[in-house]
């Protein structure tokens, strides 16, 4: 039996007390003119696919099956008619040059949707990180772009070697990740695991991430941001902003509502950070809960940086507006190659507050004796086990 009625069956097998799951359909890239082997360039096929598949009133699903696509930039694009599945259970690869000098793979206007299937996208980004490296290109392609999307979810499919970041999330609502795999060199530049901007209810569990930037970066606009069960590393953690740079919308830049949980980094730069550009943007990151996790050999487990200046127009010698307020560290514990594994440097003209710091338990594996905490300009309370000593008066 072939793997496409396979897919048929099961998809009404699953949703046989749903009247509208039960009128699904089958686009295979390949019946649209895609040709797998690795040569052939094919968005003319995936997009007909898409195409067709958007002006079904049901459940679609777009199929890659097994074997290697090459693919250009290409934008998926709605409003659709009925659900939409792209089912991903070959390996895509990207051209050698694209054509889009920021994206690679777009989703956009689509109400309803999953990305599953166990496939690979592979940004074949060893190719133009010596560009990056040396100046010469400012700007790469990110691999997979989700704009505007509502009620989604992505699951089980990996990217490998992405150009830019390998996801990035713009202005959606209600999306659930898990069990996906990010992975790209430590040295490999630029290539952030997730990026979260504009948008809310968005859901990330049991991912693996490695990278060369941040594991995952939550920017301006994002509200209610749940991440649990992610194992990080290599990378730069799992960072809040950075905030107040250039990502500021009407003046301002608000992060509120963030949950990080039972998960775990290794051998990462940072653990849990903040950053927020010296710079007189205004701007608020409030509602932040850490719970329950582990730091294996981390340089900055905990760290909340104000001063954070990469480059102009920022100045090292002013002070950040962003306000952060109400975030809680709980349950934090293991190791910290940095002898300063708690530091919360806030800004001067708007201290933080309301900081909570609870059983920390982090070790300096290094010389010069235990572990410290390094506070400025920050008011808060610590409970409980406090490993380094807490800035802070025990509530």
């Amino acid at each position: 039996m072939g793997f496409t009625r396979i897919l048929f069956l099961t998809l009404l097998f699953v949703c046989a007390a749903d009247v509208q799951c039960q009128n699904v359909k089958i686009f295979n890239v390949k019946k649209y003119g895609a040709i797998p082997g690795g040569k052939t360039e094919n968005s003319k096929g995936f997009l007909e696919a898409w195409k067709n598949a958007c002006q079904w009133k049901g459940k679609a699903v777009v199929l890659v099956p097994a074997g290697t696509y090459l693919l250009d930039s290409v934008k998926f694009e709605g409003e659709c008619k009925g659900y939409m599945i792209f089912k991903l259970k070959g390996n895509v690869m990207a051209v050698s040059k694209l054509k889009d000098i920021d994206r690679w793979i777009t989703f956009k206007y689509v109400n309803g949707f999953t990305l599953a299937g166990r496939g690979t996208f592979d940004g074949q980004g060893h190719k133009v990180w010596p560009c990056k490296k040396n100046g010469k290109c400012q700007t790469l392609p990110i691999s997979l772009r989700f704009e505007f999307i509502k009620n989604g979810n992505l699951q089980n499919i990996r990217s490998i070697n992405s150009q830019n970041a390998h996801v990035s999330i713009i202005a959606s609502s209600n999306l659930n990740i898990s069990n996906i795999k990010l992975s790209a060199p430590q040295d490999s530049p630029n290539t952030d695991g997730i990026k979260i901007s504009s948008s809310e209810e968005i859901r990330i569990t049991r991912t693996t991430i490695s990278t060369g930037d941040d594991c995952v970066a939550i920017l301006n606009g994002s509200k209610n941001t749940h991440i649990s069960q992610v194992y990080c590393g290599p990378g730069h953690g799992i960072s809040v902003g950075s905030m107040g740079g250039n990502t500021v919308i009407n003046n301002k830049d608000i992060v509120v509502g963030l949950t990080v949980k039972n998960s775990t980094f290794t051998n990462t730069s940072n653990g849990l950070r903040i950053k927020t550009w010296a710079s007189p943007y205004q701007g608020l990151a409030s509602g932040f809960t850490y719970e329950d996790i582990i730091m294996n050999n981390v340089e900055n487990p905990i760290i909340i940086d104000q001063q954070y200046c990469p480059n102009s127009p920022c100045n090292a010698k002013s002070a950040s507006r962003i306000q952060i307020r109400d975030i809680t560290f709980s349950n934090i514990r293991g190791t910290s190659r940095s002898k300063a594994a708690v530091t919360l440097s806030c800004s001067s003209v708007v201290p933080c507050k309301n900081i909570v710091l609870k059983d920390i338990k982090l070790v300096y594996t290094g010389n010069g004796g235990p572990a410290s905490s390094i506070c400025s300009n920050v008011h808060g309370y610590s409970y409980g086990v406090q490993n380094p000593p807490s800035c802070f008066r025990s509530a």
